[in-house]
């Protein structure tokens, strides 16, 4: 165990026998290095459930609790079992729980914090798992972030990553991999761990994007600044995204009109930002007629969905940022019926 909390990188099983198959066991991980955000928006029981036992596996876990109203009887049992509670009421989105999760976390001197959605599918050595892939990583600094490989349920197979390659990014599988770290330009944010030289190099998680691509926009900030991402492909994470709907060569995760329209916004906004740096600005018409083509063969609310995406491809274009209501309160209301 190094000063830090993180098991020595030489502490991985390789070379010293300790244990009865000549495996050397591996070195405990303290359970004061690290703490977890936990996301909720007007969570279910199974939510509370699942959060009660990701606390059982954490001992510093903040839920910070992005529903417009504080459920106080909720709240008052989640601290009873040890969670401490932020009601954030969704100011600055997704974005605006991250970061208040981990600033108080890292204030609280937690060299990792995990970003957890409430329905994160996590295994019961995730943790562990996790922990000694960042202190692998951080043998090459104190800056980094680490993701699980995750599998996308809807989808029925593992997610690509994209290595940080000069210009062209390009999708690689690592569906075969089980072990190693494979750098890549972004991970998604559920499941990840950010140590605290990097959120404090790369700043705070966009809270004008308010919600989708704020995981990529931030994976691709961190490139720029030097900070390795990295996919641990030994940990596998469960996740399922939205109501899939599969029609021919078209499948969506059919979302609300509203999250579209952050969808095509961000979209646009985070690959138009980063052009300069890699050649993927040319994905940015190609992604937003996608996104109409799925709505147009498989989902329902054709109409508002395809306005809420038109409207958020244009402010992106000029970098209009901000909430949907802010931005446009008449389209943003009519989007939401």
């Amino acid at each position: 165990m190094n000063d830090a909390g993180f098991p020595r990188v030489d502490d991985e099983p390789a070379d010293r026998a300790d244990g009865p198959s000549g495996l050397r066991a591996p070195a405990p991980v303290d359970p004061d290095s690290y703490g977890a955000v936990a996301v909720l928006w007007q969570p279910k029981p199974e939510h509370v459930d699942h959060l009660e036992r990701v606390r059982a596996a954490c001992r510093h876990l903040i839920a910070v609790d992005n529903s417009p109203q504080a459920d106080a009887a909720l709240h008052a049992r989640l601290r009873a079992r040890g969670i401490e509670v932020l009601h954030n009421g969704n100011r600055g989105g997704i974005s605006g729980a991250y970061n208040r999760g981990a600033a108080a976390l890292y204030a609280a001197g937690r060299e990792v914090v995990f970003l957890l959605d409430q329905d994160s599918q996590l295994g019961a050595d995730f943790f562990d798992g996790m922990m000694r892939a960042c202190a692998r990583a951080r043998a090459d600094g104190e800056a980094f972030i680490v993701g699980p490989k995750v599998f996308e349920v809807n989808l029925g197979r593992y997610l690509p990553v994209f290595a940080p390659q000069p210009r062209m990014p390009k999708p690689e599988r690592i569906d075969e991999r089980r072990d190693g770290l494979v750098p890549t330009l972004f991970v998604i944010s559920s499941g990840s761990a950010v140590s605290a030289a990097a959120f404090a190099r790369i700043g705070e998680f966009r809270e004008d994007y308010f919600i989708e691509y704020v995981d990529i926009e931030y994976g691709l900030r961190a490139t720029r600044n030097g900070v390795p991402v990295l996919v641990n492909a030994a940990v596998e994470m469960r996740q399922q995204v939205g109501q899939y709907v599969k029609r021919g060569i078209f499948s969506t995760s059919n979302h609300v009109a509203w999250r579209r329209y952050y969808a095509s916004r961000n979209a646009v906004h985070a690959l138009r930002s980063n052009a300069s740096r890699w050649s993927i600005h040319w994905l940015i018409e190609l992604l937003t007629l996608h996104q109409v083509a799925c709505v147009l063969v498989c989902e329902e609310h054709k109409l508002r969905k395809v306005v809420a995406i038109t409207v958020g491809y244009f402010d992106g274009l000029f970098g209009k940022l901000g909430t949907f209501e802010q931005r446009h309160p008449r389209v943003a209301a009519f989007c939401r019926h």
